[in-house]
């Protein structure tokens, strides 16, 4: 089975010596070293006359270590180079040297290591199916030496090397498997709240540019009406009418070059442009009076006592007040408005009223929504329905002025 296509990346890249050539060279080493030790033990672990030892059982006469199985031990050990990076390669050779090895008779040793070593690499870094796949293959492989080395009157006593033989690519293999699936577990997590984020971003500028040109298009559709229908009749109205909506369109432009440039692709900021100009509470009178050439008698009252707000809540009020005179403009039959703002010691409150002969039959639109949703996003509260008086529609918001951390926001 080839390796699926991937990014060919060097064995050996810079910084990668430590982590990739060394464990394989101290491997390569050790089975190097013990290759005279496990030689004179396997004389001692065959079968005597009183039949097995409790020991791992080995090939009756087992070959003593040579020239040979020091090639086979190192070549399994140094194949370990590329494990993080060709796993599947890795395992193939180390596999196919262990396998050659115990076919010819050479006893068990640390050469088993490579193997684990290379299934806990696959079982890492591919697909759970793929890896265990050749988890099983690799068994398989590890199991001819059972058939090719071992006499019949002791391949009963040699089975028992099922169960050592097993565990070398058991435990490996489900030690990778549950590392993998930590991975793609972290990465899935970390996907997840990058897609929320750039879902709350898409969120807020969906808002910003709803406000500003909702309300910019809705004063200039007042206005174009007002126009038409005075033409005959009010000719000097008209060129009042023409002149507040280049003013509104202007202005919208400039709020909405104001919202876009948040995600100019230099990532300079926004905030820091002075041409720009920035929504806030001294910014409401001129929006007040922009939606009184439109045709709408606003009232607006503000706290006297009221100080510098925090930008984020500055930029809410703001919006706030746009959004509910936007829909007095659309919706209202009757043209006018009350506005109030009222700080108080840790919130501010912002109220608008305006007559509505059917104030409980209106269904939350893109514009009560993201009023809420910024409120919210503030820690406050806002109610959108039937007001304190009869045949009135009214907006309550209440702003903390300090900004919740982000664990608190929604």
């Amino acid at each position: 089975m080839p390796e699926p296509d991937r990014p060919q990346r060097p064995l050996l890249a810079p910084g990668s010596l430590a982590r990739d050539l060394v464990p394989a060279l101290l491997l390569a080493a050790l089975c190097l070293a013990t290759l005279p030790v496990i030689g004179r033990a396997s004389q001692r672990w065959g079968p005597g006359p009183e039949g097995p030892s409790p020991t791992p059982p080995v090939p009756e006469g087992a070959t003593s270590p040579d020239a040979v199985a020091a090639v086979l031990v190192a070549t399994a050990a140094l194949a370990l180079v590329a494990r993080r990076h060709r796993p599947v390669t890795t395992l193939v050779i180390a596999t196919t040297a262990t396998t050659i090895y115990l076919i010819i008779g050479y006893p068990y040793g640390p050469v088993l290591l490579a193997v684990a070593l290379a299934v806990h690499a696959v079982a890492r870094r591919r697909p759970p199916r793929v890896a265990a796949v050749w988890a099983l293959v690799t068994l398989a492989a590890l199991m001819l030496h059972l058939v090719t080395s071992w006499s019949l009157t002791s391949l009963t006593h040699g089975m028992v090397g099922l169960v050592p033989a097993a565990a070398w690519v058991a435990l490996p293999f489900s030690i990778g498997l549950a590392r993998h699936l930590a991975a793609d577990a972290r990465s899935r997590a970390r996907a997840d709240a990058d897609e929320r984020l750039v879902q709350a971003e898409r969120l807020r500028i969906a808002q910003e540019v709803h406000d500003v040109v909702g309300h910019g298009l809705a004063a200039i559709q007042m206005q174009a009406d007002i126009a038409l229908h005075v033409r005959d009749t009010r000719p000097g109205q008209s060129e009042e009418a023409l002149r507040a909506i280049s003013a509104a369109s202007a202005e919208a432009l400039d709020e909405l070059r104001s919202t876009l440039s948040s995600i100019r692709p230099d990532g300079t900021d926004a905030s820091q442009d002075p041409v720009a100009p920035t929504p806030g509470i001294a910014r409401i009178g001129a929006l007040c009076e922009r939606v009184r050439t439109a045709g709408v008698a606003v009232d607006l009252e503000i706290d006297p006592a009221a100080g510098p707000l925090p930008p984020a809540a500055d930029v809410a009020v703001y919006r706030i007040v746009q959004e509910s005179l936007t829909n007095v403009v659309k919706h209202s039959a009757h043209p006018r408005a009350e506005v109030r703002i009222r700080q108080e010691s840790e919130a501010v409150e912002v109220t608008v009223t305006n007559q509505d002969l059917h104030p409980a039959g209106h269904e939350p639109g893109f514009g009560i929504s993201g009023m809420r949703h910024r409120a919210a996003r503030l820690g406050g509260t806002l109610t959108a329905g039937a007001g304190p008086e009869p045949h009135t529609f009214h907006v309550h918001a209440v702003l903390p002025l300090a900004s919740p951390s982000p664990e608190e926001q929604p």
